[in-house]
């Protein structure tokens, strides 16, 4: 595997323009339902951070395909979290890991709309909570606003460690502007917005709806 990341880190600094591209793929597949867990995307976006800190790579076009390959890959997820429903764990590749499938419903059960952030961030549950959401038939749109906040707010937190270790932590105060709003302004703001929605939003567990249907109903007097 440490071959495999060096071979693909040294192939996108001797082509540049292929860099968005191969980190769309990269984040798609590692967003993917247990596809994700044989990528090695958090190793390769650790380099190309490098990369970018080094000026190899401009880091806009990085950031946005990288956003883009992440929120379409948990897209597919939770479409085909809807379209298999319950028996998604009985369908290959799903039935190899029914284990991790149970861990990413139980997750999802205790927090709800906030687990697709939280999960993205967290190794394993980042490849089976959005498959999960689509099982558990949560809505499309509040699945899509964490989709997208989580990616945002993601990407350049996979990217910023390889960037500051190639900068240096005494040559901060000499980049650019641009680069400086992007790499550190963008992700905080996003940050602060996705913590205020999600602060929200946590305290909505996800409830099943055989507990909504059996909640007594109060008698009128």
């Amino acid at each position: 595997m440490e071959t495999f990341v060096a071979q693909v880190t040294q192939f996108i600094a001797d082509n540049q323009a292929w860099a968005g591209p191969i980190l769309f793929l990269l984040a798609f597949g590692e967003s993917m339902a247990v596809v994700g867990l044989f990528v090695p995307c958090t190793a390769l976006m650790l380099a190309t951070g490098a990369l970018v800190g080094g000026g190899l790579l401009h880091p806009v076009p990085v950031i946005a395909w990288s956003i883009a390959g992440a929120v379409l890959g948990d897209a597919v997820s939770y479409w085909l979290g809807q379209k298999l429903g319950p028996n998604a764990r009985n369908v290959w590749p799903f039935s190899r890991d029914r284990a991790m499938i149970a861990r990413g419903r139980l997750f999802f059960r205790r927090w709800g709309t906030a687990s697709i952030f939280l999960g993205r961030f967290l190794g394993p549950l980042r490849a089976v909570v959005p498959l999960i959401a689509g099982i558990m038939r949560m809505r499309h749109s509040r699945f899509q606003i964490a989709n997208v906040l989580s990616a945002i707010v993601w990407v350049p937190a996979m990217l910023a460690p390889g960037w500051l270790v190639a900068q240096g932590v005494g040559e901060l105060s000499g980049i650019g502007e641009t680069e400086w709003i992007v790499m550190t302004g963008g992700p905080l703001l996003a940050g602060a917005l996705t913590l205020a929605v999600f602060a929200k939003l946590a305290s909505r567990r996800a409830v099943p709806a055989r507990a909504r249907r059996a909640r007594p109903v109060a008698k009128q007097a």
